[in-house]
């Protein structure tokens, strides 16, 4: 497809090209029924296993396939060759690289459905957002060694080189002595080839960020950094997208990658959201809002669960999928039944170039900046704005709605500063983290627009704590949870102003009833309405409208959830078992 080599010859590529291999690439694997075939096979022919990962078969057959044709008498096979026999036995999502011993001066990658990036430093020509990797020369007229970088992830690159290639699902970058070329892999009846048409424009994309956002600076951990920029990144999010035009024009919100659909998408039937974990509660947070200025029926879906029962998507639904990455496996999955199914879709992520944004009709680049904590913190608030200004964009053809839209609005334009305000309860949430520092379990119930609230507050405990925790919708609490309710087990109740103030009220008072050891998050002067008796811990937050009010109040539970792992001796960026993008199912 693209080929380039260095001057001089082969015999020069490996003094003039240096490859650094930013990130291991080799992800864990869905192999599904393959995986236990092939090793077994491999297993028959003296292999052994080290450990009871896939990926460890794949090393193990590229070494079968080098012997057999050894054994053949081909000694002429390629790495190429291997690879290709190799990638024609995957099945699932991947992205791998591939070095031998046999083949000094070579590497081969690939990719699919996993992230993967060739990172380009020091081209000859300034690049630009519409240059293109074929114009590319190696070296450059100063003579000076270039550099390529594989990386899954664009915050390995930043520091190295801004100029990246996002390299497709079925490709293989093939470098050897000094050249780069990529080949397609089709994967048809014949088992699967290799071909390079002979003239391809790729374009090089620029990355919007800085080395500085990779840093801590000040911050001991990337996720208290993350929590703490939370001021700065929601007013990215929302910056050129809000429009206070003064009192002659009406509020308004101008979203460029939705204007030319906002027609079909007031057309449909309903709307879908899709997302996993964190994005799943982000989307919950925001369904009452756009149903309430759409007035088009919401449904929310896991992806995961979306994909497995198969769930109906017609052609008159506009279905919206939410991912920070925008390479989330079971999400991509989604996508592509709900593409094959003729809906329209739209996308919300936060990174520019993923596979959600390429894949979709249309969407929204939510702004938040890198995030590097596993735990995602910043992008989960900056997720809950854009679905905000979504309905506002989607609403704004319903006059009856205007006042409504108009003090949304409003309140979009303050919440950055009520969230930097919320930030100075970190120390009250350290000492608060000290007291439940030897807990094994913690609740948490919210309702209304905070259900979702108690669901990504307990997610954080979750994630990085690795204490057991659980977000209860405050409605069911009857239906079960309230048998768990005694003296010692800590419960947090979600009670700040909205419309199920006083049924949060009536909670309150039923837990205390039975002991009930509660912390209350509550509106700043209404301690004295939720503290039943003067016994409950409170924590007073600023009052903002009340589809915004999940933002204020999920960062009390971010700083808890923080603090508590710090308190534990955990790794707070890292998780135990977790990774930042799940790109395998």
């Amino acid at each position: 497809m693209l080929e380039y080599h260095t001057p001089g010859g082969p015999h020069m590529g490996s003094l003039l090209l240096r490859i650094v291999i930013l990130k291991v690439l080799v992800l864990e694997m869905t192999f599904w029924l393959c995986t236990m075939v092939l090793k077994e096979t491999l297993l028959r022919h003296g292999f052994t296993f080290e450990s009871e990962t896939d990926t460890e078969v794949i090393p193990k057959l590229a070494k079968f396939i080098f012997d057999k044709a050894n054994e053949e008498g081909d000694q002429s096979v390629t790495f190429s060759q291997v690879v290709l026999e190799v990638i024609r036995h995957l099945e699932g999502a991947y992205a791998l690289t591939f070095k031998s011993r046999h083949y000094p001066n070579e590497l081969i990658a690939c990719k699919r459905g996993s992230p993967l990036l060739l990172g380009v430093k020091d081209l000859e020509q300034k690049a630009s957002s519409g240059s293109s990797f074929s114009d590319a020369k190696f070296p450059s007229s100063n003579g000076q060694p270039k550099e390529l970088f594989l990386s899954s992830d664009a915050n390995a690159l930043v520091e190295h080189t801004k100029k990246v290639l996002v390299i497709e699902d079925g490709e293989v970058v093939h470098i050897k002595d000094g050249g780069v070329t990529i080949y397609k892999f089709d994967k048809g009846k014949n088992g699967g080839t290799l071909s390079r048409p002979a003239s391809v424009q790729r374009a090089l994309s620029i990355l919007e960020m800085e080395v500085e956002q990779i840093n801590k600076g000040k911050y001991e951990h990337y996720m208290q950094k993350e929590i703490h920029e939370q001021p700065e990144s929601l007013t990215t999010t929302m910056r050129g997208r809000l429009i206070r035009a003064g009192s002659c024009k009406p509020k308004t919100v101008l979203l460029g990658g939705l204007k030319d659909h906002l027609k079909t998408i007031r057309r449909s039937r309903r709307i879908v959201f899709v997302g996993c974990g964190t994005s799943y509660n982000a989307a919950l947070a925001a369904r009452s809002i756009v149903e309430e200025l759409s007035g088009i029926p919401v449904t929310m879906e896991i992806a995961s669960d979306l994909v497995d029962r198969q769930g109906p998507i017609y052609r008159e639904d506009t279905a919206v999928f939410v991912s920070q990455s925008g390479e989330t496996a079971d999400t991509l999955l989604a996508l592509e039944y709900a593409l094959e199914n003729g809906a329209l879709c739209v996308g919300i992520t936060n990174t520019v170039g993923s596979a959600i944004a390429r894949l979709t009709h249309c969407g929204v680049h939510i702004n938040a900046g890198c995030e590097i904590g596993v735990a995602s913190t910043k992008a989960y608030t900056s997720q809950i704005v854009v679905m905000a200004m979504l309905a506002l964009a989607i609403g704004a053809d319903t006059l009856s709605n205007q006042a409504r839209r108009e003090a949304i609005i409003d309140g979009l334009f303050y919440l950055p500063r009520k969230v930097k305000a919320v930030l100075k309860l970190d120390e009250e949430m350290k000492d608060l983290a000290k007291l439940l520092i030897a807990e094994q379990s913690l609740l948490v119930f919210g309702r209304g627009y905070n259900y979702a609230s108690a669901l990504e507050g307990a997610l954080k405990v979750k994630e990085v704590a690795l204490m057991h925790s659980e977000g209860i919708l405050a409605g069911e609490m009857k239906h079960g949870p309230l048998a768990l309710v005694d003296e010692n087990l800590p419960i947090v109740v979600i009670a700040t102003r909205d419309s199920c103030f006083s049924k949060q009220q009536s909670v309150i008072q039923q837990l205390h009833a039975r002991k009930g050891r509660l912390i209350v998050m509550c509106t700043e002067g209404d301690k004295a309405s939720v503290s039943v008796g003067g016994s409950s811990r409170v924590i007073e937050v600023p009052q903002v409208v009340d589809c915004l009010q999940p933002v204020i109040n999920v960062v009390p539970l971010q700083l808890l959830a923080y603090h508590l792992t710090v308190l534990r001796g955990y790794n707070v960026d890292q998780p135990r078992n977790l990774a930042k993008s799940v790109t395998t199912q």
